[in-house]
């Protein structure tokens, strides 16, 4: 590995050279299950023919204007969006990350709007991952991504999830929104429950404050819906997206209510490269594949058959494995033995899956994946569980 690369990454010593459907070859030509997809980008897999088409056609017909001009594809893209989702209108920039923070500062302005600018706190939950931004790792709060960032970028309170009283407690005049993820996923894969979500909804309406969900990662199908927050019959004020949005290409979509945006007008917000013709063009294909009918039902099938076959081999390793949870083709291993252990040794047997918080090991495959996948999946896992286990 090249000292020319930043060392920000503790990096395995693999190099990917091409992608099939549910499959990445490496250099030395070994076949891997993908099981991580990029954390939850790919979310149609490797290759798949008409995202590929999509991107070539756009690519070889414009690729960038700026946002100084009309673009086609943006239009097209936010009007489907807001057809299926909660939300008014888009504002489209180029990862999860930025996403949050035009939903930051979407919040501030709307209380300044409102004639009350000292309201820009965000109540965020303990756990929680939302991008590494001086906001957002505010935002996260988490030592491990602060620590040598100091000072802190004020404006964020943290709270644990699930504690309402707390949540009450932490609100006060300069407080202006609440943001949560429907499933803590880099946290460890721990849902909100739909009546916590419900009434985190209902303070933010007693308290005048914006309810804005960070759907980076469960959003864009993962669970079985479009957004995972649809699960709880909550509606946001703002949601952010990013990772399987573009399927692979670098997209991020901050999703809101007129309202909550009111005060998002010209010259308060931009991006030189969001929403350009080649990034609209990868979202748009995207959305052909996982609004076609019968798509989401796929994968909540999926979805409901791994976690089975991930509980009744839990049952027969409990010595390994502790807990399974998540939802839709997000789910979570949680370890009696280190996280780490598994996720190398699943490597060791050609199938790729992350780590996350909470000593839990990720599966996030493509939601197009087939049950023969899984049973490849399972069958590594039972070797793995059964290796460890002695």
């Amino acid at each position: 590995m090249t000292e020319a690369v930043m060392p920000t990454y503790g990096r395995v010593d693999i190099a990917f050279e091409r992608g099939e459907g549910a499959y990445l070859y490496d250099t030395e030509g070994q076949k891997f299950l993908d099981f991580a997809t990029g954390l939850a980008v790919l979310c149609l897999g490797h290759g798949h023919p008409h995202l590929v088409s999509e991107i070539q056609r756009q690519a070889a017909t414009l690729m960038h204007t700026s946002n100084l001009y009309r673009i086609s594809g943006q239009e097209r893209l936010a009007e489907r969006l807001v057809a299926n989702t909660f939300a008014d209108t888009v504002f489209f920039c180029n990862s999860g990350a930025e996403a949050n923070e035009c939903a930051i500062k979407a919040a501030r302005r709307y209380h300044h709007e409102n004639g009350q600018p000292e309201r820009f706190r965000v109540i965020t939950f303990e756990n929680c991952f939302h991008g590494r931004t001086l906001a957002t790792i505010a935002a996260t709060g988490q030592e491990k991504v602060l620590d040598g960032f100091g000072p802190k970028v004020d404006g964020f309170d943290q709270v644990p999830l699930g504690d309402i009283d707390a949540l009450r407690a932490a609100i006060g005049d300069a407080t202006a929104a609440i943001l949560v993820e429907p499933i803590q996923a880099e946290g460890g894969v721990l849902p909100v429950s739909d009546q916590l979500m419900q009434e985190i909804r209902r303070i933010c309406d007693d308290a005048g404050l914006l309810l804005m969900v960070d759907e980076v990662q469960t959003g864009m199908g993962r669970t079985g819906r479009l957004l995972a927050h649809e699960w709880s019959g909550v509606s946001p004020d703002i949601a952010t997206l990013g990772k399987g949005i573009g399927g692979g290409f670098p997209v991020g979509a901050c999703l809101a209510t007129a309202e909550a945006a009111k005060g998002m007008v010209p010259g308060t917000h931009g991006s030189t490269y969001g929403g350009n013709p080649l990034a609209m063009a990868a979202g748009n294909a995207v959305l052909d594949v996982i609004l076609a009918d019968g798509f989401m039902e796929q994968v909540q099938y999926i979805g409901d058959v791994l976690l089975s076959r991930l509980e009744d081999l839990r049952r027969r390793n409990d010595s390994v494995i502790e807990e399974v949870r998540g939802k839709g083709l997000l789910v979570g291993i949680k370890c009696k033995v280190p996280n780490m252990d598994l996720v190398t040794a699943m490597r060791a047997r050609n199938v790729l899956v992350p780590p996350a918080g909470d000593n839990v090991m990720r599966m996030l495959p493509p939601l197009n994946i087939e049950a023969s996948h899984v049973d490849e999946a399972i069958a590594a896992l039972e070797d793995v569980c059964r290796e460890l286990g002695q």
